[in-house]
This record gives structure tokens, C-alpha cells and sequence, in this order.
């Protein structure tokens, strides 16, 4: 078997400033075909980023990551290992994953970083096509996370979901159609990331809070509670809370869109643009 060619790409500073840029801030926005567009039975792709010293890229989409039918169990595959420099910023904000009927897909993002390197990144998987009743409808989805810090594993996560026998991976989800997670850390990213554990904090509070009526929290009866449509969690990971991870579950992919839109405002500055705008 002939061996897999690895894409690669170097994100430096000429003049001054990070190359290819064309917004105002100083920052390489790069729209990646293959993570949006449509990757196939069997697909297998690969590449590696290294972002220089003082230099801000970001990777994102403009469409979700289709995922087409698995044939003969075969996985599609996609894999990136990112080097960030210090005082560098890489901000990974693609549009979710999707995966149609019978789809095995598995992806795994590896990221080195050093001392004054700042790091974001969302990850998310919609249920399928609503419209041909594709609701997690799909054989096996694997995304894996890992962050090392001076060659120190500092965050390593795995998210799995895999047809089973007795329970389907959409009785699993409760009615949720989109789960998502959120990492952020690094000096440029600290004042984000005390933002956004504020507001998640907030919201949440606010919006599980039921009022009490004759000393009894609707909350314990079945029939006056709402599970919330969008639920979110915030909390820190690393030596003195280094870096920050936001996990969402949503019934709506545009809940989730507003959501991150309102939370990652404070990137704009530093990118010229608004994540999800």
C-alpha cells in the first residue's frame, strides 16, 4: 500500500506581518476544502500546519464536513497535527461534521504547543439530514483531541459515538441534534476565556432555575419541566487552569451558531472578523 501523502503548510511573518493575510488585522484566514467539503468511503486525509513565532492563522470551512456512506465498513479518515509558535495564535472554527446514513468517519487533531502559545478550537457533529430522517443515523464517529505543552500531554480528549446493539445512538442523545466542544488557551486568550465561564455560568444558572410553587421545584415534576434546547458547560483543565473547555449540546445547529458567535466576539480585533458571524 502506497504511503499517504501529507499535506503542509507554514504560516511565518514577512515585514512584520503574518503572510497572505488580506484582512485588516494581522492574521491568515485559510478555508480548507477538504475539512468542508465531501469526504467519501475510504477517504484518507492528512496534513500539518506549523504556525511561526508572532504569527495568527486561522482554519475554518464554509460549508459542514459531509460525511458520505461507509461501503464495506470502510472509515474515512482525517488527521492534523498543528506546531505553534510563541506568541503565536491558531484558531481552528470550522462548520460541524455531518455524517449521512451508514457513515464511519474518524478524525484526530494533534497540537503542539509551546511556552506563550495560544490555541482555540471547536469541534462539533451535527445529527444528520433531517429532511431523508438521517438522525444519527450513521455507523461511527471518532474525534480525538490532544494538546502538548512543551512536549507534555496537556489535554488529551476523545468524543466516540458507535451503533450498538439495543440502543441507537439517537436514543443516547435525548433529543439533541448537535454537541459540541469549545478548548481555548493561552495569554491572548485569557480575557475570553474568564468571559466566557462567566457567561456560561450565568446562562446556565438562569435558565435551570425554576421558580418554586407551594414549595415544590417544578423542576421535580415530570410534567412542567422543559429540557432546556441548548445546555453548556465551562470549565478549566492544565497546571493553574491553564486553558478552558466549553462542551454544548443543542436541539438546533443554529442555536449553536448564535451561541458561539456571541461567545467568541472578543476574537475579532485579532482576527479582522467574527467567528460564525
Amino acid at each position: 500500500m502506497a504511503k499517504m501523502e501529507t499535506g503542509k503548510l507554514v504560516v511565518a511573518r514577512v515585514d512584520g506581518k503574518s503572510t497572505a493575510g488580506r484582512s485588516e488585522a494581522d492574521a491568515v484566514w485559510i478555508y480548507t476544502l477538504t475539512y468542508g467539503g465531501g469526504i467519501v468511503s475510504g477517504d484518507c486525509i492528512s496534513f500539518d500546519l506549523t504556525i511561526d513565532d508572532g504569527c495568527t492563522a486561522v482554519l475554518t470551512t464554509q460549508a459542514s464536513t459531509k460525511v458520505y456512506k461507509s461501503v464495506a465498513l470502510k472509515c474515512s479518515m482525517q488527521t492534523m497535527e498543528a506546531r505553534i509558535g510563541s506568541d503565536a495564535l491558531m484558531v481552528v472554527i470550522p462548520d460541524p461534521v455531518t455524517c449521512f446514513s451508514t457513515a464511519r468517519y474518524s478524525q484526530k487533531q494533534v497540537f503542539r504547543l509551546v511556552s506563550g502559545s495560544s490555541l482555540l478550537v471547536v469541534d462539533w457533529i451535527t445529527s444528520g439530514r433531517h429532511e431523508s430522517g438521517e438522525k444519527w443515523d450513521f455507523g461511527l464517529y471518532k474525534s480525538t483531541n490532544h494538546i502538548y505543552l512543551e512536549s507534555k500531554p496537556l489535554f488529551l480528549d476523545t468524543v466516540l459515538l458507535e451503533s450498538e446493539s439495543g440502543t441507537s445512538i439517537a436514543e443516547r442523545m435525548q433529543g439533541y441534534q448537535v454537541i459540541a466542544m469549545v478548548i481555548m488557551l493561552g495569554p491572548k486568550l485569557k480575557h475570553i476565556q474568564d468571559e466566557v465561564q462567566e457567561d456560561v455560568k450565568k446562562m446556565m444558572s438562569e435558565q435551570l432555575h425554576m421558580p418554586s410553587t407551594g414549595g415544590r421545584n417544578k423542576a421535580c415534576n415530570g410534567d412542567e419541566y422543559t429540557k432546556p434546547s441548548l445546555i453548556a458547560s465551562c470549565n478549566p483543565f492544565g497546571p493553574k487552569g491553564v486553558g478552558v473547555v466549553m462542551r454544548i449540546a443543542a436541539t438546533t445547529t443554529e442555536s449553536v451558531y448564535r451561541f458561539l458567535h456571541h461567545q467568541l466576539a472578543g476574537l475579532e480585533p485579532m482576527l479582522g472578523l467574527c467567528p460564525y458571524q
